[in-house]
């Protein structure tokens, strides 16, 4: 393998990443601790270059930047040399920002929790000279969407970034539901998961608001949960995690 991806930071969005990865990529990371990215390659089950932060030196290189965003001043200065290609997953910190790390090309990705799994949608903004490389490398944990500017990736950020946590939250709630009902709670998480799995499948290719009428049938049980949720203001309250989600990127510059 003649490509080599670098990533800086070896957390687990970096392993995700890496998983995806390492079948057409060789691997090397960076970081401080030698001992966390021996965990690192452990997890990954193939062996990786370690580098030290302080030896780093990224010239002519494809760099995954996988720190928290308030360490990046910290660990940018570490980073020698000009990179041909600096990809960021860092929310919040605008291509501008990313500068202080010298490279040819820049570009933002927002992947999500899903990405352990190989199924991430991944939001993307920079370079257009880069998008067709940007989609191929992270279409390698899941799907992609190229977006025209950083503000909509703040946007995406909310949706797409945030949104793993939202639907735990109503997953957790059906469940707890069900269980107060009357329902064992190993069977209420089981159906939960089915009916996630499904939902999945079925939300590809039919709009929601066609799915709730396909299940909706007049004064059926559908008809009366929904109207639950309506009086509970499910959806106002879905729409307000977005904008505050929003405004938390946009405050985060």
């Amino acid at each position: 393998m003649n490509n080599t991806i670098t990533f800086v930071g070896n957390g687990k969005m970096a392993l995700a990443l890496a998983k995806g990865l390492c079948e057409t990529h060789a691997i090397e990371v960076v970081g401080r601790s030698m001992a966390a990215m021996e965990t690192f390659e452990n997890s990954l089950g193939i062996p990786v270059k370690k580098t030290p932060l302080d030896h780093a030196d990224i010239t002519h290189k494809t760099v995954i930047l996988c720190v928290k965003p308030s360490n990046l001043s910290e660990v940018a200065p570490h980073l020698k040399g000009v990179a041909s290609t600096l990809y960021s997953v860092l929310a919040g910190i605008p291509l501008e920002s990313l500068k202080v790390i010298p490279a040819h090309n820049y570009c933002r990705a927002m992947p999500n929790l899903a990405a352990e799994a190989g199924a991430s949608m991944t939001s993307l903004v920079g370079d257009s000279a880069i998008a067709s490389n940007a989609k191929n490398l992270f279409e390698t944990i899941g799907t992609t969407l190229w977006l025209s500017s950083e503000k909509e990736l703040d946007i995406a950020t909310a949706l797409a970034g945030s949104g793993p946590a939202y639907l735990a939250l109503i997953a957790e709630a059906l469940c707890d539901g069900a269980v107060r009902e009357g329902l064992k709670r190993e069977d209420a998480i089981t159906l939960m998961r089915g009916l996630f799995r499904g939902f999945g499948a079925l939300i590809q290719t039919t709009h929601p608001a066609l799915l709730k009428d396909a299940v909706m049938s007049p004064g059926g049980t559908t008809a009366a949960g929904y109207g639950a949720l309506e009086k509970g203001r499910v959806r106002d309250g879905c729409m307000e995690a977005i904008r505050a989600a929003h405004e938390r990127a946009k405050g985060m510059k």
